[in-house]
């Protein structure tokens, strides 16, 4: 499972004219789910996500969560993220899960990371074709990939 954080003062998804969600300050998440991926890489993902302390504290140093500073989660799936180059000009996506797989595990995100925040957060809406706003705040955009723990 794969997921692109940017810390945004501000962030909107859009289907046709629909808002189907936005935020002020917190994380826009871009997560991508692969076919090898299962629900405790996603916990620890979750975890991750929740914990990661990349907003500005006073003094403007990246030391605090977004629950320090009562941010918000913009959640939208994108299967590019499995996207591979390794041959030819034409990515290919053979790695990004299916939707009976990833739907499932989508869903599970949002569930996890509410519970773990302690409130709801907007999304965008699976496999749906989407228009994403962001002012990206640093610009701060951080890349984790439950398969590579570093």
């Amino acid at each position: 499972m794969r997921a692109l954080i940017q810390r945004v003062s501000s962030a909107s998804v859009h289907i046709g004219e629909r808002c189907a969600g936005q935020i002020q300050q917190g994380y826009l998440v871009f997560l991508g789910i692969s076919v090898h991926d299962t629900q405790e890489q996603a916990e620890w993902l979750c975890g991750k996500i929740a914990q990661l302390r990349v907003m500005a504290d006073n003094a403007g140093l990246m030391n605090q969560s977004l629950q320090d500073v009562n941010g918000d989660i913009l959640l939208v799936s994108q299967f590019t993220l499995h996207s591979s180059t390794k041959k030819g000009n034409r990515p290919s996506f053979i790695e990004a899960a299916r939707p009976e797989q990833a739907i499932p595990l989508y869903e599970f995100v949002i569930q996890r990371l509410e519970s773990l925040l302690g409130k709801t957060i907007q999304t965008g809406e699976f496999g749906a074709d989407m228009q994403v706003q962001l002012v990206n705040d640093g610009p701060v955009t951080i890349w984790i990939d439950s398969l590579n723990r570093e």
